[in-house]
């Protein structure tokens, strides 16, 4: 049904329809499970994690047993063969622990592109090797505390980074889901139940009413509204009769109809909309990280100036291969990424805890990074920026009734419907404290409305075609309408009393959110498959610069692309199934957090409120964050531009020498100063 998948043995977040080389690491790329993608991210998030708890104690360990440590607190333990001790600790730290490390370092050589792996496995293999040699073959200061700690750091660091990793690929795993897993087959006389991928095309299949549509067909018998939204983004239940098509997926609402099957496999709308999410992965714009490119710089830096320096002080100067060995490992240690390590997970740390409080969930780091240069805001309608449910616009009487018998008549005959409609005007009747009547004989007329019987009195409830169908009134009713209302009748014993308007209720936050984003000079368009004049409504209310309304899921994705070639950075807020794609596609995604499953495994950010004020505070704590990393990054990477002309004793002859325990030491002082600038951002406010 589905094709193979592809990812790098070395890096799940690496994903790919083609068999090819990793764009990374080089490596090549391994053949997957359709469905398994996530399961690969959460292996590597427990490999790291086991390692990093593991290492911890043996580290904490060889803490406590070094000799630097214990003048440092002024205190003293010693235990027999500590040397060989600490020697033994540390070697399943590096190698044990480290081994991930190791093996993407290696990996990044064989292909050529050097980064902070590259630079994290020299330097964790020239302090070993220093350390051993400081330990067996001449009498030195060890680096045994420090390679240790390194290690750790690093490894807490790619924990962290493959839990925002993970769920990359869960909307295909989400979109799934919306598939019930068996379907009632029509065999002759009799109905049973099959599973749904054992469905052919031409067989005919039964839905009741409130049931999920398992495939996509056509309309056999039958007449109902179904449901939609979360595949189109139309908000109002499609009217469904003979020969209309129906998509798999959607929900039934009223009525029972009759299906003849005819898609299947990967040509169902929820396959396509599969694939427009996995072509959304594929082409969504790489952002290069500014430390992958600091670490690449260092590590030619750090290569060039140790060796340099070992070359000069062994054979320029009379100082000995010791002297200009430990130089040598000087450079390499100092110039070690630790604080660049740090630079990013520091800040992403505080930036999801603070997040958090503001009801905002971080899940891709990257979208904190090309935040400052955001310039446009997609948002999709139905459910965004407004509620996703019918609230009653007007109530207008054609004869002497007031507007709450109307409303009393109209709520009393829906309360036994599950139609949206049906409960938006339930709801209202609720909320105007009106007590409803009982009714009798309620019969539902699917795809138009509802009649009951109330003190001897016939009640309708529907539609202009239902309407229409009972000739009430001779012509079409012509009244004064709410620009982007649906509207129903209500008749007693075939005579008008008058109609109800409703409409997808507009947020109230939405308005101010939009003002928020003109106020920071980012522009705004409305993504929805609702109808012109619906969307003309909604845009002109909330001061939108652009709509695009009848959008398909396919043009949605398009949408978004076409707003990209012309050199904008956009984001794209939505809740819907419909949305996933272009979630995805976008460079920045933010699902609303009472969404489906799938926008929000396809976003980047994901709000756990209803509220599109909320995507001004995550853009605003992005905009700080990204600032706080590059002054993390500015500073992890100046610090060396100082300390490796040091280290390579370039002022030796003012006495000053930067031996590998300073080293070590100035490395941790700049990773403490990333750290204490992370936690400014604590005292931010959104």
């Amino acid at each position: 049904m589905h094709k193979s998948l592809y990812t790098c043995p070395m890096d799940p977040e690496i994903i790919s329809k083609r068999s090819s080389k990793c764009p990374k690491c080089g490596m090549d790329l391994v053949p997957i499970e359709r469905g398994r993608e996530d399961i690969n991210h959460k292996d590597m998030e427990k490999s790291f994690k086991k390692r990093f708890f593991l290492s911890l104690p043996l580290t904490l360990f060889v803490l406590i047993l070094s000799e630097k440590i214990q003048e440092w607190l002024r205190f003293s333990l010693s235990v027999p063969y500590q040397e060989i001790v600490i020697f033994v600790l540390s070697s399943v730290i590096v190698f044990w622990g480290g081994l991930p490390l190791f093996q993407m370092g290696l990996s990044e050589i064989r292909a050529k592109k050097y980064g902070m792996m590259t630079l994290v496995s020299l330097a964790l293999l020239s302090g070993y090797l220093f350390s051993v040699a400081a330990t067996f073959l001449f009498p030195g200061e060890s680096l045994y505390w420090e390679i240790s700690t390194l290690a750790l750091a690093f490894l807490f660091g790619h924990w962290i980074e493959m839990r925002a990793v993970r769920g990359a690929t869960g909307a295909l795993k989400e979109l799934t889901r919306l598939i019930p897993p068996q379907a009632h087959l029509i065999d002759g006389e009799s109905l049973r139940d099959i599973q749904t991928d054992e469905l052919k095309k031409g067989d005919l299949i039964l839905i009741r009413p409130g049931e999920k549509i398992p495939i996509d067909g056509e309309v056999i018998e039958g007449v109902s509204a179904v449901n939609e939204s979360m595949i189109t983004g139309e908000s109002v239940p499609v009217n469904k009769s003979e020969a209309s098509s129906v998509i798999g997926g959607t929900i039934n609402s009223d009525g029972t109809l009759t299906i003849k099957v005819t898609k299947t496999g990967d040509e169902t709308a929820i396959s396509q909309m599969m694939e427009l999410i996995r072509q959304a992965q594929d082409s969504k714009p790489e952002v290069q990280k500014i430390a992958d490119k600091a670490a690449g710089f260092l590590t030619f830096a750090a290569l060039s100036v140790g060796i340099s320096t070992f070359l000069f002080w062994s054979l320029a100067t009379s100082q000995g291969l010791i002297f200009a060995g430990t130089l040598a490992i000087s450079v390499i240690v100092i110039a070690c990424p630790h604080a660049l390590g740090l630079a990013i997970p520091t800040v992403t740390t505080i930036t999801t805890a603070l997040a958090a409080k503001h009801g905002i969930l971080i899940k891709d780091m990257k979208a904190l990074e090309i935040s400052r240069k955001l310039n446009y805001i997609v948002l999709d309608k139905t459910g965004t920026l407004t509620e996703g449910k019918f609230g009653i616009t007007d109530i207008i009487p054609f004869a002497k009734v007031s507007k709450e018998e109307i409303l009393k008549l109209a709520a009393s005959v829906e309360r036994f419907s599950q139609h949206p409609i049906a409960l938006g005007i339930i709801d209202y009747a609720k909320h105007k404290k009106i007590k409803l009547e009982a009714v009798k004989e309620f019969r539902s007329i699917p795809g138009k409305g509802a009649l009951a019987k109330f003190s001897g009195k016939e009640i309708l409830i529907g539609n202009q075609i239902l309407i229409d169908e009972y000739k009430i009134g001779n012509k079409k009713i012509i009244f004064k309408k709410t620009e982007g209302s649906t509207y129903i009748f209500v008749a007693i014993d075939k005579k008008l009393i008058g109609a109800i308007g409703l409409a997808d209720i507009i947020r109230p936050e939405s308005a101010e959110a939009i003002e928020s984003f003109k106020k920071m000079g980012i522009k705004t368009a409305m993504l929805t498959g609702d109808h012109e004049d619906v969307a003309k409504l909604v845009a002109k209310k909330l001061g939108i610069d652009i709509y695009f309304a009848d959008v398909l899921p396919k043009d949605k994705v398009n949408k978004i692309k076409q707003l990209q070639k012309k050199g904008n950075i956009v984001a794209m807020v939505g809740d819907g199934v419909n949305d996933a794609a272009s979630l995805t596609q976008a460079h920045i995604g933010l699902a609303i957090g009472a969404g489906t499953g799938v926008a929000i495994e396809s976003a980047e950010i994901i709000l756990m409120r209803n509220d599109p004020r909320d995507v001004v505070k995550a853009i605003r704590l992005s905009q700080k964050t990204n600032s706080k990393m590059v002054q993390n990054l500015f500073w992890a990477a100046g610090y060396n531009i100082i300390t490796i002309p040091a280290a390579a004793g370039a002022f030796y002859k003012l006495g000053i020498l930067l031996r590998p325990e300073w080293a070590a030491l100035l490395m941790t002082a700049s990773s403490l100063i990333v750290v204490a600038n992370a936690l400014l951002l604590k005292r931010e406010k959104l």
